[in-house]
């Protein structure tokens, strides 16, 4: 059973390459921080604010080539935590078939919330994770913990 997630954060440091995002539960309260590069972080804040760009990035590439070739993204699923790395899948529908394609979670957040589609995780990742001692034994700041003294949450 796949478990609906939001995005919840990104968090962005300025002395790391390393930057976070993190997913919570739509009807709960578990939380997966995932590690991101900062141009994919970048990216993701972009189009959250919806920030115009005067040409397409790859992310407005890709989602123009998938309306072009007839589909559309339905939903996005992260389906598999292997030694530390998440794997996600595009789900699109194409002439009414399902197609699944591979995607790093980071690309598929960045289409799922520039596209306003839903994000999926697997309920056995999600137990992986509690199993694991919750949060993938990251130590991020908690919900209520201020990021920024400069900026909202999105900075």
């Amino acid at each position: 059973m796949d478990v609906q997630m939001t995005l919840s954060r990104i968090l962005i440091g300025e002395m790391s390459d390393a930057q976070f995002i993190e997913l919570t539960e739509v009807d709960g309260e578990r939380r997966i921080p995932i590690v991101v590069g900062a141009a994919e972080a970048f990216a993701i804040e972009r189009r959250i604010k919806n920030v115009p760009i005067p040409r397409p990035l790859t992310h407005e590439l890709l989602s123009a080539v998938i309306v072009c070739l007839g589909a559309r993204l339905q939903r996005v699923l992260i389906h598999d935590l292997c030694d530390g790395t998440f794997y996600a899948m595009l789900c699109l529908e194409q002439g009414g078939e399902e197609v699944q394609v591979d995607a790093r979670p980071s690309d598929a957040i960045a289409l799922a919330v520039g596209g306003d589609v839903p994000i999926f995780v697997s309920a056995s990742v999600l137990d992986e994770i509690e199993q694991a001692g919750g949060a993938a034994g990251l130590d991020l700041p908690g919900p209520e913990d201020p990021i920024d003294e400069d900026g909202p949450e999105w900075a």
